[in-house]
C-alpha cells in the first residue's frame, strides 16, 4: 500500500515551470532514493510534499487522503539547508521545533529527552547551536526530524558533515526507523548512498520523471554484458580475439559478452589454458553511471 502518491504534480515560478507533471507513488516501510541533479525540481517536490509551498495542479495523497495542513504532524524533515537556530539552546530548540507538529511542551520534552539519551548527548542540553561542530548541529537536526516518529521521514543530504563513526550511527537509525514502519524518503547527490540503503529510487530531470522503479530491477536494466575476470598466470591473446575487451591490466580483465552461450564458450576456453582463475563475475553499472547516461 502507498503511503504517498502523487498525481501530475505541476507548480512554476514566475515563467519557469519547475514540475512537469509527476506522477510518483511510495510504498509504505520503504527507503525510497530521489534523486536529480541541482535544479531538477526535488527540492520543490520535497516542500509540496511537506506543505511548505502549494502546487499549480495535481494532487498529493499521504495515506489516501488529500494533503492537508494536519499531515505535517505525520512527517519529518530535515532540510540540505539547516534549520536550527545559531542563539538558541539545543534543549530549548528541539522542544519548540516539536510543539510545532502540535505536541505539548510536556509530550515534546519527553521526545527529546528520550533521544538526547539514545545518542548519548543530553550534557548538550544547554549548549547554544552556535558552540557545537557541523556534525553535532547534524545530530540535534536529526532528532528534531524523527522525534515524533513520523510515519514519513524525508532526509534531504543527511550525512553532510558527518563522521564515519556517526554515519553509521545516523544510517543505522534510518534502518530502526523502517524496522518501526516508517517511510523514509532519501534526497542526495552520493550515489553510493542509495545503492547501499535504497530500495526503490525516482530520477528526476528538468521538471520530469526519467527512471523509477527498484534499484536491483534498473540497474540489470541497464547492464552491459561486462564480465570481470582476476587471475593468475598470462592470459593468451587467442582466447580474447572473439571477444570485445573492455579493459585489461595485470591479473584482471573485463569483457563483453553478449549470449548466454557465449559466456559459456568463453568459460570452457578459460579452464582450458594455464591460468587460475581467482574471481568470475558480471559488472553491473553503478547509479553513478546510470545517472551521467541519463541525464547527460
Amino acid at each position: 500500500m502507498a503511503i504517498l502518491r502523487i498525481e501530475n504534480l505541476e507548480k512554476s515560478f514566475t515563467e519557469k515551470k519547475v514540475l512537469k507533471g509527476i506522477n510518483l507513488s511510495i510504498e509504505k516501510g520503504k527507503i525510497f532514493g530521489l534523486l536529480g541533479p541541482n535544479g531538477a525540481g526535488k527540492t520543490t517536490l520535497i516542500r509540496i510534499i511537506t506543505n511548505i509551498i502549494k502546487q499549480d495542479k495535481g494532487n498529493v495523497y499521504l495515506n489516501d487522503e488529500s494533503l492537508n495542513d494536519f499531515h505535517p504532524k505525520f512527517i519529518g524533515y530535515m532540510p540540505e539547508e539547516r534549520g536550527l537556530y545559531k542563539k538558541m539552546k539545543v534543549g530549548e530548540q528541539l522542544i519548540y521545533l516539536i510543539q510545532l507538529k502540535g505536541f505539548t511542551e510536556k509530550e515534546a520534552k519527553k521526545m527529546v529527552l528520550d533521544w538526547m539519551d539514545k545518542f548519548e548527548i543530553r550534557d548538550w542540553w544547554n549548549k547554544k547551536i552556535e558552540e557545537l561542530s557541523k556534525g553535532m548541529q547534524q545530530k540535534v537536526q536529526f532528532i528534531a526530524t524523527i522525534a515524533h516518529n513520523p510515519q514519513l521521514v524525508i532526509l534531504d543530504e543527511p550525512f553532510t558533515g558527518l563522521d564515519p563513526v556517526n554515519t553509521e550511527l545516523i544510517k543505522q537509525e534510518i534502518y530502526h526507523l523502517k524496522k518501526k514502519g516508517s517511510t523514509i524518503i532519501f534526497s542526495t547527490h552520493r550515489m553510493e548512498q542509495v545503492e547501499e540503503i535504497c530500495e526503490d529510487l525516482a530520477l528526476i530531470n528538468n521538471g520530469k520523471i526519467i527512471l523509477q522503479g527498484k534499484t536491483d530491477e534498473i540497474k540489470q536494466e541497464y547492464k552491459e554484458n561486462l564480465y570481470k575476470i582476476i587471475f593468475d598466470g598470462d592470459m593468451e591473446q587467442d582466447i580474447l580475439k572473439d571477444y570485445p575487451v573492455e579493459k585489461i591490466s595485470q591479473g584482471e580483465l573485463i569483457v563483453k559478452i553478449k549470449s548466454e552461450q557465449d559466456l559459456n564458450e568463453f568459460l570452457r576456453l578459460l579452464l582450458d589454458k594455464p591460468i587460475k582463475i581467482k574471481a568470475f563475475y558480471e559488472v553491473l553499472p553503478s547509479l553513478n553511471d546510470i545517472f551521467i547516461k541519463l541525464v547527460s
